[in-house]
């Protein structure tokens, strides 16, 4: 059976079944990090993400910021959970043609990219590869009261974004900035109830903390904040490669949000409904949209 016959989430739960965690692991596979034991008033996260050529960037993309998406991804993923990203390690599969100069200019894009965020990168691997490949692994801390997962969601919360969506082929998903200042101004000043980073759409990605929290969505397209570079609906609802923060409070939350003096820019875009309810767009008639393809799957 070829792997696009189950698809890549398929795959994803083929290995869950046979992963066995002890007692030091809080969460494990489902979120967008690993939730590990630490000390006594924080959690520790684990996250890892791969970038590939002709995949996730091409050579004829600017490589300083292929290399500072590469970091940038895991720092969104610290961020869905409400933490602080700390250390990191760094691999790179070369192909044998590669160029010092290159190479170069990719590692500057992830060190200034890690020193902006204050993240050290304590080690990592090289290996020849017949495509240029980076893959991070990323550690952070989030205070236990502080930590925010999928499964939270409740019916009648507000589903809120941290900015535009559509358009991340045009560049952003080189250039996105990675939301750690909004979440931790978010679950220090409010009460989250779930959390994720928009990577794969806006409509698959709200579709797991649908499925890990048991409710159903309401989604208004005309509020949805679409960037200058969107093509249409079905990009900024299904695009992908955003790295906005998508999560769910309370309407009382929301409402303190939007009073709140901050310097950041959240935008509500629809309600969390009884599982039943199912998830619907609706257009401004209140009609429902025939939904587009969910998002990107990788097989």
């Amino acid at each position: 059976m070829l792997l696009n016959k189950i698809g890549e989430f398929g795959l994803i739960e083929r290995f869950r079944k046979n992963i066995k965690t002890d007692s030091s692991v809080i969460v494990g596979s489902g979120d967008d990090c690993a939730v590990l034991e630490f000390d006594k008033n924080n959690y520790q996260l684990f996250t890892c993400d791969m970038i590939v050529e002709g995949v996730d960037f091409t050579l004829k993309d600017n490589l300083y910021l292929v290399g500072r998406k590469a970091l940038g991804i895991s720092l969104s993923d610290i961020a869905a959970c409400g933490g602080i990203p700390r250390w990191a390690v760094v691999s790179l599969g070369l192909p044998k043609n590669s160029t010092v100069k290159d190479m170069d200019k990719l590692s500057q894009g992830l060190f200034d990219l890690a020193k902006e965020y204050k993240v050290n990168i304590v080690g990592g691997d090289i290996s020849s590869a017949p495509k240029l490949t980076i893959d991070v692994s990323l550690i952070g801390i989030v205070k236990k009261k502080n930590l925010v997962l999928r499964s939270g969601a409740k019916a009648g919360d507000v589903i809120v974004v941290s900015g535009t969506l559509g358009g991340s082929i045009k560049g952003k998903h080189l250039k996105f900035i990675p939301r750690v200042k909004e979440a931790n101004f978010l679950v220090n000043s409010f009460k989250v109830n779930a959390m994720i980073d928009i990577s794969d759409g806006l409509l698959q990605d709200l579709s797991h903390i649908l499925k890990q929290s048991k409710v159903g969505a309401a989604i208004f397209e005309p509020l949805i904040p679409k960037d200058k570079e969107c093509k249409d609906s079905q990009d900024a609802l299904a695009g992908g490669e955003d790295f906005e923060l998508l999560f769910t409070m309370s309407r009382h939350d929301v409402l303190k949000l939007a009073g709140k003096n901050n310097n950041f820019y959240f935008k509500p875009i629809g309600q969390v409904m009884p599982e039943g309810f199912g998830l619907k767009v609706f257009d401004k008639d209140n009609n429902i949209i025939k939904l587009p393809v969910k998002g990107f799957e990788h097989f």
